[in-house]
């Protein structure tokens, strides 16, 4: 996978790449994202964090909402959200949407 990680920032736009998809598991009853031979159960926090992660919101976008909707202090959400996504990206689970050049 080297060539494809991505370093996060505010500015990224992260998404799922095409071989992964965040499902949840009726037998389980947990978020999963599945990726040909892996399996990740990401934690209630990071299911919503993903669930923001649609190639549209940049990451600053992303902190925003979160930290409106849990008046929480913005710079502690984008700390944790930049290295959750960073931890994911790192391992193949997230890739980003980059601007096309004309």
């Amino acid at each position: 996978m080297a060539g494809r990680n991505i370093s996060v920032s505010e500015a990224s736009r992260p998404k799922l790449p095409r071989h992964a998809k965040l499902k949840f598991d009726e037998t389980r009853q947990v978020w999963v994202i599945l990726a040909p031979e892996r399996v990740l159960a990401p934690d209630e926090i990071a299911v919503e964090v993903l669930q923001l992660c649609d190639g549209e919101r940049s990451v600053a976008e992303m902190v925003d909402h979160l930290a409106a909707k849990y008046a929480a202090p913005r710079e502690a959400i984008l700390t944790d959200v930049i290295a959750m996504l960073q931890d994911l990206a790192d391992k193949g689970f997230l890739t980003e949407v980059r601007e096309k050049t004309p």
